[in-house]
């Protein structure tokens, strides 16, 4: 990506404002020091030269934000009516390296991850590739009897692709320490077949919820068995690449091994980053390893929305039955369903936070952290950032499209 001259002079005045804020905030949270908003720079997939003035309805909340929780890098995407109208970088990509976050710096975007894989599945079950009331595991089902040992255990041949889209398979969640980042030495089918010898299910498929990365990671296989391709590959040629995204793709569980213009993440409380041994960030594949930026999931969102502003990939039915939420939880597929029919859902791991949001009239937006924090009280806080922009009729709304 070019940068030019008064950009960078720009970046190095901000980084040293950037230290003080974040000094201070170490020193009391009481303080709440404004880390500075970098200009805009063109995503490397858009043509787009536009500098975007600053939104303070957006800049405060997100300045105050970062500081209060020392975050020390956000990038933001706002969608309306199918149009990008803000999207802004701040703070610190790597502290090693001096890079500030932009607007085209990748995340690891977690959970958001699901989404992506629910379009893939949704794909197949449009093209008539695949039931949602497929079976898994048995004589005839979508993975047979390959994996674990046989006679399987009470419930696991019950299973649907509905109850994992939704995560409603009877266990391997989070309420039984999620197996997803057990036995980190196992590639994905030695996973399985773990779990289904060494972690009974708990209920009958369809009566519990219990969230579950193993059911996605699983649903990652089922794409692959019935297309005979990768999964990322699948992926990136029929959601990814129809929804104009090209720098997408699943990170890498250390440091050492970042994508270029990956950002650093960075631990609170003692958590550790780049503590997946061996290759347990990178096999949560389907369910959690997708890196990107805010712009690129807003890309993806925009046609998959089910708004007519922008076409969508899928069938209208197809959309809202991936839309429609449960009914013993707010679980759809890969997403949750508030009470007045907005979308949401959050990604977690450490040194990560992500967060989306698509509004029942016409809003979509997506937040990514390099750092998170457990609390109730910053989740909640990261849920609000956006919401006084979108909720007041005196925001002024870019007229461009950024897109």
């Amino acid at each position: 990506m070019h940068i030019n001259n008064s950009q960078r002079f720009i970046q190095y005045c901000a980084l040293g404002l950037i230290s003080a804020m974040l000094f201070l905030a170490a020193c009391s949270k009481k303080d709440l020091v404004a880390p500075p908003s970098p200009e805009l720079k063109p995503d490397t997939q858009s043509s787009v030269t536009t500098i975007m003035p600053d939104m303070p309805v957006i800049d405060t909340q997100i300045a105050s934000f970062m500081a209060l929780y020392q975050v020390p890098g956000a990038s933001i995407a706002v969608v309306k009516d199918g149009k990008l109208v803000y999207a802004k970088g701040y703070g610190i990509a790597d502290s090693t390296t001096m890079d500030m976050v932009d607007t085209s710096s990748l995340f690891r975007i977690a959970s958001l991850s699901k989404f992506v894989t629910t379009l893939g599945v949704m794909k197949l079950v449009e093209d008539d590739s695949l039931e949602l009331t497929d079976k898994i595991f048995g004589a005839g089902a979508l993975l047979d009897t390959v994996l674990g040992t046989k006679p399987y255990p009470a419930y696991v041949q019950d299973m649907t692709v509905e109850q994992l889209l939704r995560h409603e398979g009877g266990g391997w969640g989070n309420s039984s320490s999620d197996p997803a980042f057990a036995q980190s030495s196992y590639n994905i089918d030695q996973l399985i077949g773990w779990a289904i010898n060494n972690r009974p299910l708990a209920n009958a498929p369809g009566t519990v919820t219990d969230y579950s990365n193993l059911g996605f990671m699983i649903m990652g296989r089922i794409i692959e068995k019935i297309t005979g391709q990768n999964y990322v590959t699948f992926i990136q040629q029929n959601v990814l690449g129809p929804s104009g995204v090209t720098n997408m793709q699943i990170g890498a569980s250390t440091y050492a091994g970042r994508k270029p213009n990956e950002v650093r993440y960075y631990g609170q409380n003692g958590n550790l980053p780049y503590g997946y041994n061996s290759n347990a960030f990178t096999r949560l594949g389907a369910a959690g390893a997708w890196i990107g930026s805010p712009i690129d999931y807003m890309r993806v969102m925009v046609h998959n929305d089910g708004f007519t502003t922008v076409p969508d990939l899928l069938a209208a039915a197809t959309t809202t039955a991936l839309s429609t939420k449960s009914t013993i939880s707010n679980y759809a597929f890969g997403i949750r369903i508030s009470t007045n029919g907005n979308w949401y859902h959050g990604g977690s791991l450490s040194g990560t936070r992500t967060w989306m949001v698509r509004t029942y009239h016409g809003y979509s937006w997506a937040i990514f952290l390099n750092t998170r924090n457990n609390t109730t009280a910053f989740n909640t806080a990261l849920d609000r950032l956006i919401w006084p922009a979108v909720n007041s009729s005196a925001t002024a709304w870019p007229a461009i499209d950024l897109f």
